[in-house]
């Protein structure tokens, strides 16, 4: 019997190219990524107008389809499913090309929404080959070892709130000591699935990665001293678990092209870990220890110290952060704090540029009342960006478009300081885990003010951030744009720019 997952799974395959189109297939929280071998047989404007379907990015040979959270976990399997009972041998099917005018009748108008999506599009190509650099491929690849291990890290950090909360209450003391071992127990091995995906990701045995990083939760080190220091079990945190694991992929590919293949299988995997182990214990583990311990004094500090204006700073530039690619080194920052205090006070600052992204959505609602096609596109993606999945107003509206875009920034900034202003008074704010943001992210909070005060502060923030990224939109944000679309034409622009340099210089 079909269900609406597998309903759609179906639908998709066909409009990605078909089975024989699809060399791979994954999911993060949001977004079902495929590997495709032809991208140009993708059928963008029907996939779009799948009702499950909030967003589309093409990334780096990766087309990825924003489904949101809990629908893409879902539909993947179903998608595989398909994918492994397809017939072998079959060609990719053809994309269905844009409409064309028929020759006797009249030419279809494009509306204000589609070619948004077009200008979308093409800023999410152009981002692409920004992003195609050194440093934002390797950042790219540190995002995909941590992303993977975002549910473990949601439901933990639930487990542990409801915990707290139990406790603060002073119920069910019984039950206390079991949930607290359930929300610890991955926490207390994380640098094992971290070693594990890194190897994994930069191309080493995964089981040889999480074998190495295994090392820096090991009780037995306590026994290791290293410059006068005896070391303690954990030192280090993820950020160790990822050098030692990242050293280990090196040194056992280092290992393969040199020890003859017929003793490759003993030596290979000894070497691996012991040079890598006894680096790890006498270097990394250390290193990335002070490291780990410099990380979060810098962000108590910040937000105690400059809290208003650091959180100002850091909500106004999330949403270019995430339009370049350079939010993915904010992952294992967020992880070794919530490693180290038990949450991170940087995700709901972060979070408020979501807030922001939404009130500016809100206003483009409001003021272009007449343009119908615009606002079926904002009601179907304003709930996905209050839960925190922001893709498909960006790219759909408010980048596109190119000063909601900026002002959507200030609704950030607005946001960010209010709940950094707090941070100055000794009310911190925090999340437990990384992935969710917007309302998605209350069920995930702490601090050290109790769950009513951490929540009270979120909320004020949220609304923030709505309250600016809607007034800043309404007065400032739509110049040059009428209520039946854009001065001067959506296709070209008055001063001879594409669509996409216009929204670019805009935003920056």
């Amino acid at each position: 019997m079909s269900t609406p997952d597998s309903t759609t799974a179906a639908a998709i395959l066909p409009l990605v190219g078909g089975p024989a189109n699809v060399l791979t297939v994954a999911h993060c929280m949001t977004r079902l990524r495929l590997g495709l071998r032809d991208p140009g047989l993708v059928d963008g404007p029907g996939l779009r107008a799948l009702p499950a379907v909030l967003g589309l990015v093409a990334d780096d040979g990766s087309y990825q389809i924003v489904l949101g959270p809990g629908t893409v976990a879902r539909v993947t399997p179903a998608f595989e499913a398909l994918l492994t009972n397809a017939p072998h041998g079959t060609e990719p099917a053809p994309a269905a090309g844009p409409a064309t005018p028929d020759a006797t009748g009249p030419t279809t108008t494009s509306t204000t929404a589609d070619l948004l999506a077009l200008r979308g599009a093409e800023l999410k190509a152009a981002r692409s080959r920004r992003n195609a650099t050194p440093l934002k491929l390797f950042l790219r690849r540190i995002a995909d070892v941590f992303v993977p291990l975002i549910p473990a890290l949601i439901g933990c950090g639930v487990i542990a709130g409801l915990n707290g909360l139990l406790i603060n209450l002073g119920v069910l003391r019984g039950l206390t000591p079991a949930l607290t071992a359930i929300a610890s127990g991955f926490m207390a091995l994380i640098a094992v699935f971290v070693g594990h995906n890194t190897a994994k990701v930069f191309g080493g045995t995964p089981v040889l990665g999480g074998a190495v990083a295994a090392v820096v939760v090991y009780a037995g080190v306590a026994k290791v001293t290293v410059l006068g220091v005896t070391l303690a079990p954990g030192q280090g945190g993820v950020l160790g678990a990822l050098a030692a694991a990242l050293l280990g992929t090196y040194v056992e590919k280092w290992c393969r092209r040199w020890v003859p293949p017929t003793l490759d299988v003993l030596v290979t995997p000894t070497l691996t870990v012991l040079l890598t182990g006894l680096v790890t214990l006498y270097a990394l583990m250390y290193a990335a220890g002070e490291l780990s311990a410099a990380i979060g004094t810098a962000a108590a500090w910040l937000l105690s110290t400059t809290g208003a204006l650091a959180g100002l700073v850091l909500g106004a530039l999330f949403l270019p952060l995430v339009m370049l690619g350079l939010h993915q080194a904010l992952i294992p920052i967020h992880t070794t704090l919530i490693e180290q205090q038990g949450y991170t006070v940087l995700l709901p600052v972060l979070a408020m540029a979501g807030a922001g992204q939404v009130g500016a959505a809100l206003a483009v609602y409001v003021r272009l009342r007449h343009d119908t096609s615009l606002r079926t596109t904002i009601r179907s993606a304003l709930p996905a960006g209050l839960l925190g999945v922001g893709e498909p107003l960006i790219y759909g509206v408010s980048l596109p478009l190119g000063r909601p875009f900026v002002t959507a920034c200030a609704g950030g900034a607005a946001g960010g300081a209010f709940i950094g202003f707090f941070s100055m008074l000794g009310d911190h704010v925090g999340s437990t885990a990384i992935g969710p943001s917007g309302l998605a992210l209350f069920p995930l909070l702490s601090g050290n003010r109790g769950l009513a005060v951490t929540a009270a502060i979120y909320a004020g923030g949220l609304l923030t951030g709505y309250v600016v990224g809607f007034t800043a939109t309404y007065f400032f944000g739509l110049g040059g744009i009428r209520d039946n679309g854009l001065d001067g034409g959506l296709d070209s622009g008055l001063d001879g720019r594409s669509p996409a340099r216009r929204a670019e210089q805009a935003a920056v």
